[in-house]
């Protein structure tokens, strides 16, 4: 029986806790509350077992479209599932194994693949609304969900609600600032207030630390503008980008510019994190362990990320932590108690005594009063187009305790809903969203089946706040996911100059002011949107109890700085907070390049300005961080980074530039300084690990060397007469020098021969490929190689016999795509070594041919534009063919194509291989 006094307690939202038979409570439009939550259970109590490991909204949107009539019990309710053209959903398939077998059985379901994470067991993939209870039945799958979706956490005015342009129409916008910029000579470079204010531009004076010898990168959301900030002198020309993770959007390259503005001669390196949350997982990984990044930063949450257990990005966090890097990350957005901005509750579930719905459920009571009762946590008017998330304290994937969330609006209609099914092997997660108009929503918790847990309800971007009838209640420990990992620096924001230019919600106090052109002191004051914490946390990441409370956030870094990226001037929100802590500790291990990461931490915190509470706290962390003062903490000196240059051949014998069987050559090997001090008693030792080959003298001393000097001393190379023309010789030099740097090593390989002068052509003989559209699986086609042995030299050539114009369907040209600036190409020799050809290069162009890639070109192909396109000529390719060299070339070549934005298609129609051999 429906219990209509629960009716009337979501409707009103406080009551006194009456004795009489809810049953018997007032009718009317409370009723309506609770027959729309009843016919929603009715729903769950239905579902089939396939459907049962449906996300609860993709099996309401099923039911919509397939009965016209199955929800006109619950009129206002929205899914929020965003169904694409076909009838498609993007979800994330959760398995116990990714296979082959299971991305063909999507592929057979008429889905598209977006990302695969082995490590994380998921497919992330767009598939027919009508074909997933396919794939969810599966034995291998243990749930089909939504795509997780997320957030940066870039401040900005919530009436700016201009839609995001098209990609042609970015990519043309970002190629008219680019030429502009390459034709400008006089503009001067952005540099963000946050370097002043935290004092970084005195620490680089005083201490003359640079951020050499250092790599630091970023995850966001992508780095759309990055070659017009190339262009004008913002960011240099050497930022690393994981192949095929470069993502869509901006914030990526205003994160970047910040970190080069703090720590000008550090590396940089970025990757998506937007591709889901198993891929960006991947990618933090990928940045350490490929990539080789020393200081980490993202800004990045999504909204499955647990409160309570450290899921696949958090492991991920403390997987690169573990192994030597530090990890910045932003704290959030979403507001503290303190300053009444939260959206946030957590505690243990308090059973109402108020049945919910017409088969099991009682709501759970937010009013701590033992004389009130309130089954509703109302929001702000502010708090439309935000995502709830519901979670409770259960471990990851084996939760056996089922609760839903409601979302209800003034009339007592239900507007939104979640309510999967838990029964042992599902998370502990709800998520809804608010919809656009918030005037008297309110959020219900509903314990379905189960014991009583603690919860965590949290509308993201929004505000609990008192309406009539009903009080909102609001706790501390906001932040939450990997940026509350223990190997994580969870970092606040304040401002560095001006306020930020818009009121959180109406009748709110001013936001506070930065100390610009002045450096932040104890006075000031942190945003008030900054999230808080502390973070309690219940499980280990494999499930056991391991009930701890974790200080977040853990620093304060500025916010609200310039960049040059457009609609990041100035960038607010702990989004660029993050990045300027990350760059200061960029700055520190520069100077101090045997510091560990605790020992960076502790410089940090230990002279970190307090600005709020006194101590440390759960809004600001230990304060706010000042480069000077925590580099007079470690102490710093400008370090050397003497490094070893390839080497250059003059034959004794006849004069040539090789190594030839039975001779001797004088190899000169260049030490480049391009550190921030002098290398002083440089030496070099050169050995070779080649059977026969001989090396004299072993070492040769190089003096000091000083910045951004070279020195070059000469050793003589002797080759056995025995050895094979072609062979490898591997030369290995390791430069010492005084410095904490020192040593450097670096490995050259020379082959022994003459580089023919014939030019072996190996062509791609098979039929005409698409390239699938959107998705990682790309399209692979082979080349054979046969009687080359050694390469000297490799080209890859996009043939073609016709070149046409910008035009779609082309079939006289190697490789037909509209926007080929969608496009990633890789090679891979017959040894597994990758490279990678091109990277999302020319924009809106169409179509490659007759376009060979050659490392000898004098142009890269990253400099192209639309106005190439046809793309064809001579060109450098991203990263240089010769690295796929040392090993034979005979064997299986592959050359893969993938396509990483919607939208445009296309085919691999011709393609060859252009090898030198030796004589």
């Amino acid at each position: 029986m429906i219990a209509a006094g629960a009716a009337a307690l979501l409707t009103l939202g406080v009551v006194s806790p009456a004795g009489a038979d809810p049953a018997r409570a007032s009718q009317g439009v409370e009723d309506r509350t609770a027959a729309q939550i009843a016919a929603l259970q009715e729903i769950k109590r239905s579902l089939s077992g396939a459907e049962s490991k449906l996300d609860s909204a993709l099996v309401v949107e099923q039911r919509r479209r397939a009965n016209a009539g199955a929800l006109n019990r619950v009129p206002a309710v929205q899914t929020g599932v965003k169904v694409q053209s076909g009838n498609t959903v993007l979800v994330d398939i959760r398995a116990h194994k990714v296979s082959d077998d299971l991305i063909n059985a999507v592929l057979a379901a008429g889905g598209g693949v977006r990302a695969v994470s082995v490590e994380g067991r998921t497919v992330r993939a767009q598939v027919p609304l009508g074909s997933l209870t396919r794939l969810s039945g599966r034995g291998d799958v243990r749930r089909v969900e939504t795509a997780v979706e997320a957030k940066t956490f870039h401040k900005q005015d919530p009436k700016n609600t201009a839609q995001a342009p098209a990609k042609e129409d970015k990519a043309r916008d970002v190629e008219a600032r680019t030429r502009e910029a390459l034709a400008s000579v006089s503009a001067a470079a952005t540099t963000g207030e946050g370097d002043r204010a935290h004092a970084a531009d005195t620490a680089r004076d005083e201490f003359r630390v640079t951020g050499t010898g250092v790599k630091l990168c970023a995850l966001s959301d992508g780095i759309d503008s990055l070659a017009a900030s190339q262009a004008s002198g913002e960011l240099p020309a050497n930022v690393e980008v994981l192949p095929g993770q470069e993502g869509s959007g901006d914030e990526g390259t205003a994160m970047l510019e910040i970190l080069h503005d703090i720590a000008p001669n550090a590396s940089l390196g970025f990757a998506t994190a937007f591709n889901g949350d198993a891929s960006f997982a991947d990618n933090i990984r990928g940045l350490r362990f490929e990539l080789g990044c020393d200081v980490i930063v993202d800004d990045v949450l999504y909204f499955n990320e647990s409160p309570f257990q450290d899921g696949v990005i958090a492991r991920a966090v403390d997987a690169v932590a573990a192994d030597g890097a530090l990890f910045f990350s932003s704290a959030g957005n979403e507001g503290n108690v303190a300053d009444r901005t939260s959206g946030h509750w957590e505690g243990q579930f308090v059973d109402s005594g108020v049945g919910i719905g017409k088969f099991a459920g009682t709501a759970h009571d937010f009013n701590p009063d033992p004389g009130a009762k309130q089954v509703v946590n109302p929001l702000s008017e502010s708090s439309g187009n935000v995502p709830v998330t519901l979670f409770w304290s259960d471990p990851l994937g084996s939760s056996f305790n089922d609760y839903d969330l409601y979302l209800v609006n003034a009339q007592g209609s239900v507007v939104a809903f979640s309510q999967g099914v838990q029964d042992g092997t599902q998370d502990p997660y709800e998520r809804l969203n608010t919809p656009a108009s918030s005037a008297g929503l309110r959020l219900a918790v509903v314990k379905f089946r189960g014991e009583d847990q603690y919860l965590s309800l949290s509308a993201l971007g929004g505000r609990f706040k008192d309406s009539t009838g009903a009080k909102g209640f609001a706790t501390p420990g906001v932040t939450r996911g990997h940026s509350a990992a223990k190997g994580a620096i969870s970092v606040a924001a304040a401002p560095a100059a001006d306020p930020l230019p818009f009121d959180l919600e109406p009748g709110d106090p001013a936001n506070p002011r930065g100390p610009f052109p002045g450096a932040f002191d104890g006075s000031q004051k942190p945003e008030r949107f900054t999230s808080d914490g502390p973070r309690r946390v219940f499980f280990a990441p494999d499930g056991s109890a391991a009930p701890e409370v974790r200080q977040k956030p853990d620093l304060t870094a500025a916010d609200g700085v310039s960049t040059s990226v457009p609609g990041f001037d100035p960038f607010f929100g702990t989004s660029a907070a993050a990045p300027n802590a990350a760059a200061i500790a960029g700055l520190i291990l520069s100077g101090n390049p045997g510091l560990s990461p605790a020992e960076v931490r502790e410089a940090l915190t230990a002279t970190a300005v307090d600005i709020a509470e006194a101590g440390v706290d759960n809004r600001t962390g230990a304060g706010i961080v000042r480069a000077d003062l925590a580099l007079a903490y470690t102490g710093a000196s400008p370090q050397p980074l003497a490094r070893a240059q390839r080497p250059s051949v003059v034959n004794d014998s006849d004069g040539s530039q090789y190594l030839k069987p039975g001779t001797t050559s004088t190899v000169t090997v260049p030490v480049t300084n391009n550190g921030d001090g002098t290398a002083a008693s440089t030496s070099l030792v050169l050995t070779t690990p080649t059977a026969g080959v001989t090396i004299a003298p072993r070492s040769k001393h190089y003096g000091n060397i000083e910045v951004g000097q070279t020195v070059t001393n000469t050793f003589k190379v002797s080759v056995p007469s025995g050895v094979r023309v072609g062979s490898a010789i591997k030369l290995d030099a390791r430069v010492t020098y005084s410095g904490s740097t020192s040593p450097t090593t670096a490995s050259f390989t020379l082959n022994v021969g003459e580089p023919s002068r014939d030019v072996k052509t190996f062509s791609y003989t098979g039929p005409v490929l698409a390239i699938p559209d959107n998705s990682p699986l790309g399209a692979t086609v082979p080349i054979e190689v046969t009687g080359v042995g050694s390469a000297s030299k490799v080209a890859l050539s996009i043939d073609g016999t016709q070149c046409t114009p910008n035009m779609d369907g082309s079939t006289t040209v190697g490789i037909d795509h509209t926007f080929v600036g969608d496009l990633v190409g890789t090679l891979t020799a017959p040894s597994g070594v990758s490279a990678t050809v091109f990277q999302r290069n020319g924009a809106t162009g169409s179509n490659l041919c007759q376009v060979v890639f050659d490392d000898s070109a004098a142009r890269a192909f990253s400099t192209v534009t639309s106005a190439n396109a046809p793309f064809t000529g001579t060109w450098r390719p991203t990263t240089p063919l010769g690295a796929l060299l040392e090993q034979p070339a005979d064997g299986t070549w592959t050359f893969k194509v993938v396509d990483t934005a919607a939208a445009d298609r296309g085919s691999i129609r011709a393609v060859s291989l252009k090898i030198n051999g030796y004589i």
